[in-house]
């Protein structure tokens, strides 16, 4: 695979679950957007790097498969937002999820592939669909957070022991964070 030339476009797997991943392939929500998924070769690429392939070789993607990806992951980054919310999803938007995940996914393999489909891209589409249900209807919900840093918008799975994580990554937007605060600090400081 490939990788974009545009640092911009490489895909951040911080989410700790591919749902969520899945919902950073649309950057800077809160901002100008930035579409990492611009083409089908580019949710080829995607599905390869998150480990979701089930083919040897290059991923066959199609148009519409990349069209029925964008309308999976905003689906599922608006379920996620309300769940998290504690509000009651778009009706819409459950049900296009339920159908997605009700899809033939991938199918766990013992040996060299990992994953065997029929219709790979639609199986990974499922999978993170799955995925998706499984998080907003479990106990995980209440430690997906939003990192804390105006500047990101990527949702990610609190895996920390205290439950305290405020940031998608610590090398990512934490270190910018504390950068930001010391120099913030330093300049307020009174000269001797």
């Amino acid at each position: 695979m490939t990788q974009p030339s545009d640092p911009a476009l490489a895909f951040p797997f911080l989410g700790g679950r591919p749902c969520l991943d899945f919902v950073a392939t649309l950057g800077k929500r809160h901002a100008t957007p930035v579409e990492r998924l611009p083409d089908p070769g580019a949710l080829a690429r995607w599905i390869a790097e998150a480990g979701l392939s089930a083919e040897d070789g290059p991923l066959p993607v199609t148009a519409r498969d990349l069209t029925e990806a964008r309308t999976l992951r905003e689906a599922v980054h608006r379920v996620v937002r309300s769940a998290m919310a504690g509000q009651e999803p778009d009706a819409d938007d459950v049900r296009l999820v339920n159908e997605f995940a009700a899809r033939p996914d991938l199918a766990p393999q013992l040996g060299p592939r990992r994953w065997t489909a029929r219709h790979p891209a639609r199986a990974a589409l499922a999978t993170v669909a799955r995925d998706a249900v499984l998080l907003v209807g479990g106990p995980l919900l209440e430690r997906v957070k939003k990192c804390g840093n105006p500047e990101c918008s990527l949702l990610f799975l609190d895996d920390s022991q205290a439950r305290r994580r405020r940031w998608c990554s610590m090398e990512r937007c934490g270190n910018l964070a504390k950068v930001a605060g010391y120099r913030s600090r330093h300049r307020a400081a009174p000269t001797r």
